[in-house]
């Protein structure tokens, strides 16, 4: 991977005011289906700390998609709260918990989902133009954060045109471009090849270092797992710190 610049920072004192940036608190989720009751998660307590990188491991079918989608305020939990820069997300108006999203959030999934008719560039500067960023500032602030995981050279170039590993690091860039407290990561090296794969989890270390980024890593990939600073089992609903 090319040589690293830093990401054009933003203010982030203010994170220094928070004991924790992501919290669950005794949370659970289940789905009435007539007379039962099936139960996906049950009283969860997590905590995610600045700069902190998680991962939670699990089989098919444990939960791990639909707790990842409640930390992010993309479904509502059952029972208890998810709060996110101190604040419940369940307290919030769509409106208001889509723009801490924008402001506190990024996301990486399995499958980049990264708009196949816009370059690396395009895709890395939409995040920004939705959170009103105009567009000149937004084309710097996209390019030096593609320069930032080794994309200098691939700005113009579209997805099709980009390795797995390129496409993925694009996915990364875009969830960086905000510059949000949290990255919410979904098996991000789910369909990358050994190098390709080691060169995530180098570029996932090099941002928490740098800005203080959190991290929440699904992932079934051991290498992945074993390089963060904490690891939770989540089985049959329950999450369990190993």
């Amino acid at each position: 991977m090319n040589d690293q610049v830093d990401i054009v920072p933003k203010k982030r004192d203010e994170l220094d005011t928070y004991s924790s940036i992501l919290t669950c608190n005794d949370l659970s989720k289940y789905y009435d289906q007539g007379d039962s009751r099936l139960k996906v998660l049950e009283s969860i307590f997590f905590d995610v700390k600045q700069a902190e990188k998680v991962a939670i491991v699990g089989a098919s079918g444990s939960g791990k998609s639909t707790l990842l989608n409640l930390l992010a305020g993309l479904d509502a939990p059952s029972s208890g709260t998810v709060t996110l820069v101190s604040k419940d997300l369940s307290t919030l108006t769509d409106n208001d918990l889509s723009q801490l999203r924008n402001k506190h959030l990024g996301f990486v999934y399995q499958f980049h989902h990264l708009l196949a008719e816009f370059s690396a560039l395009e895709n890395v500067m939409f995040p920004l133009l939705i959170g009103k960023v105009s567009r000149s500032v937004a084309r710097i602030e996209a390019t030096a954060v593609l320069t930032s995981v080794g994309l200098s050279d691939r700005l113009h170039h579209r997805p099709a045109e980009l390795s797995g590993g390129e496409r993925q690091r694009v996915a990364i860039a875009r969830a960086l471009s905000n510059q949000p407290s949290c990255i919410l990561m979904d098996e991000p090296t789910g369909n990358l090849d050994k190098q390709a794969s080691t060169d995530i989890q180098q570029l996932i270390q090099s941002v928490s270092d740098q800005h203080k980024t959190s991290f929440v890593i699904v992932t079934h990939d051991e290498r992945v797992a074993q390089d963060l600073d904490k690891v939770y089992q989540l089985d049959t609903g329950n999450l369990v710190q190993m």
